[in-house]
């Protein structure tokens, strides 16, 4: 989730793999008969892409969400096929557009502690909003919800072979920014909601909407500011642009 881990290719093969074929190609003579590449695909969604569409379907049949955020959703979609066709078109195959190794243990750490705070805390803040009443509560944590579950979904897109390094980084730097917004409307409404009459919640879930609206705010911030921005994306453009001029 943002952190540049996208799913591997499928031509990656492993050592025994390796040595059966080296024994396989000393032990039947080779053919000069030109022979078709299979094409190795992925399956068309993750397990991961899925809990996130399920998440975005259900807050949408729900009517936790705005035309607003559908809007930006389909928006991002068109835009990235535009960029990948006109701005961006791609230079190599999946196996070199990994920009940041996805077996790093702090970057694996680093995802997991998004997606605790960004989505599974926020879930889990808004369905006990639905037993205790508290339609603010819930109307204001549900887009940065929703929007996180769209990001998901289309990371698992831009981070296949078919489309170049830029778009993989333009899909969670334009998201964080994006929600950056709805994040701040989020804690607005939860400092200024009793104050402005209507809450009908307990003093915890008080504090725990405030304490979640903040850390998200901190988190997500940092996240662009201190990690895509200034580390993901120069280091993804340097690798394109690098691979661009060899394939030259």
């Amino acid at each position: 989730m943002s952190g540049g881990v996208g799913p591997t290719c499928n031509d990656i093969s492993l050592p025994k793999e390796e040595a059966h074929e080296h024994e396989h190609a000393h032990s039947h003579p080779v053919s000069l008969k030109p022979t078709a590449t299979p094409l190795h695909r992925g399956g068309f969604l993750t397990f991961q892409q899925l809990n996130a569409l399920a998440v975005m379907i259900i807050m949408s049949a729900s009517g936790m969400v705005s035309l607003e955020e559908f809007a930006f959703v389909i928006f991002s979609f068109i835009y990235i096929y535009f960029l990948s066709r006109v701005a961006f078109p791609q230079q190599f195959s999946c196996s070199e557009s990994q920009v940041l190794d996805p077996k790093n243990k702090t970057l694996r750490l680093y995802v997991a502690i998004g997606s605790l705070i960004g989505l599974f805390a926020p879930i889990a803040y808004i369905f006990e909003g639905i037993y205790e009443g508290d339609q603010e509560g819930i109307k204001a944590a549900a887009p940065h919800v929703f929007l996180l579950a769209s990001q998901v979904f289309m990371e698992g897109i831009a981070f296949s072979d078919r489309f170049p390094i830029p778009i993989k980084v333009f899909v969670p730097v334009f998201y964080n920014s994006r929600r950056l917004f709805t994040l701040a409307d989020w804690l607005r409404k939860e400092v200024w909601k009793v104050e402005e009459g209507g809450y009908m919640g307990s003093a915890r879930r008080l504090l725990v909407g405030r304490v979640l609206a903040v850390a998200n705010m901190a988190f997500w911030s940092f996240n662009l500011f201190g990690f895509l921005l200034p580390f993901y994306l120069p280091r993804a453009f340097k690798k394109y642009y690098v691979g661009s001029k060899v394939n030259d």
